[in-house]
């Protein structure tokens, strides 16, 4: 069990002598000492590491695990938004339909990431539907419990802000894409990120089973032309068919060529 008592005195007296501290309650200057030395690289006296991923692996105080099937709905568009989700297993998607029916995919969503990350920004309601693309396991954090956690421990603020930049980094990405690329790049540049080329670890090459229409509401065209490039790619060697989609990197000759 840790002992506070020591700790704790230290804390108040830094509070008591330190200027930027010495007219906030208590409780803040502790977390404003933790955050500061945590940033040098300084572990606390009588504090326990705090491991972000153990902590996603585990059911607590307002987090629990979910599994769930293939096209399982896991929130659904116009819910209220009263949580946000980490992926432990498999894969999912965020779609949106528009009054007139039309349905777009806008995100795709592999082991590690965050998603439902709105109604810590103020969302009330859910924008999207999200269910899973294959088979997954799923961490609910409800949102007064995502909250203390993201002020209270500085290392899960760093791997979800780690997480948020590097997802604002893709829409961008995405939005270029959309508007300057061709159908046939943007169905092979999604092919590839399916397959994690370009990201940390060895490509997992076969991409899970998915159907062309859902190809392509991702990248915003027809499924007769999604299948027409298909066949291209498959013909010039650049995915095979080998128990679901194999990729190759070869394929980054579709993105590259200009």
């Amino acid at each position: 069990m840790v002992r506070w008592s020591s700790a704790r005195a230290g804390f108040v007296s830094r509070r008591r002598t330190h200027p930027k501290l010495a007219h906030i309650p208590e409780a803040k200057a502790r977390f404003e000492i933790l955050t500061y030395n945590w940033h040098r690289g300084v572990k606390p006296k009588g504090r326990l590491s705090f491991d972000p991923k153990a902590f996603l692996a585990k059911v607590g105080e307002g987090r629990t695990i979910i599994d769930y099937q293939k096209n399982g709905i896991i929130f659904s568009q116009g819910d209220p938004a009263d949580a946000i989700f980490y992926i432990q297993k498999g894969k999912v998607k965020l779609s949106v339909v528009s009054k007139q029916g039309k349905e777009a995919v806008v995100g795709i969503f592999a082991p590690g990431a965050f998603f439902g990350e709105g109604c810590l920004a103020g969302q009330q309601l859910r924008m999207a539907t999200a269910s899973g693309l294959s088979a997954c396991k799923v961490v609910r954090l409800a949102k007064p419990a995502a909250t203390r956690v993201i002020r209270e421990e500085p290392e899960f603020a760093e791997l979800f802000l780690a997480y948020v930049l590097s997802r604002n980094i893709r829409v961008e990405e995405d939005l270029v894409d959309q508007l300057f690329n061709s159908s046939e790049k943007r169905l092979a540049r999604i092919l590839l990120l399916l397959a994690s080329f370009g990201k940390e670890g060895e490509p997992q090459q076969i991409i899970p089973k998915m159907s062309q229409e859902t190809l392509a509401e991702m990248i915003g065209t027809t499924r007769a032309r999604v299948s027409f490039f298909l066949n291209k790619f498959r013909k010039l060697g650049f995915i095979t068919y080998n128990g679901g989609l194999e990729v190759h990197s070869s394929l980054l000759n579709i993105v590259l060529h200009d």
